[in-house]
């Protein structure tokens, strides 16, 4: 499964030093299982304050990345924090899970374009 569009991504990336899109990719892909830990303990504990807050980071992380459907997925997630709604939480972390690691397969996939 893709998720990055792979030409509004080299697009949006064209212009940066290569070295600079590579850090920004391994810095994504070593804080993703913390960020995802975050929210996952925020609906746990019913946190909405953290769940807004931790999905809404993850969000514009991700918008970085042309990628529309785990951006989505953090949106509805930061929506359900901001309203204090516990419905179809679980469900839609899980979706949240599957996009992320499609997102890192992506970058996977992606970085080799800028190393030098």
């Amino acid at each position: 499964m893709k998720v990055i569009d792979k030409s509004a991504f080299l697009d949006t990336f064209q212009y940066f030093d290569k070295p600079i899109v590579i850090e920004i990719i391994d810095i994504f892909i070593n804080e993703q299982p913390e960020r995802m830990e975050k929210i996952e303990k925020a609906i746990k504990n019913k946190d909405f304050t953290a769940l807004k807050f931790d999905a809404h980071s993850l969000k514009g992380v991700i918008a970085n990345f042309v990628a529309e459907e785990p951006h989505q997925i953090a949106k509805q997630l930061e929506m359900k924090g901001a309203e204090q709604d516990d419905s179809d939480l679980e469900e839609l972390f899980a979706s949240l899970q599957t996009a992320t690691e499609a997102l890192l397969d992506d970058l996977k996939e992606l970085r080799p374009d800028f190393e030098e």
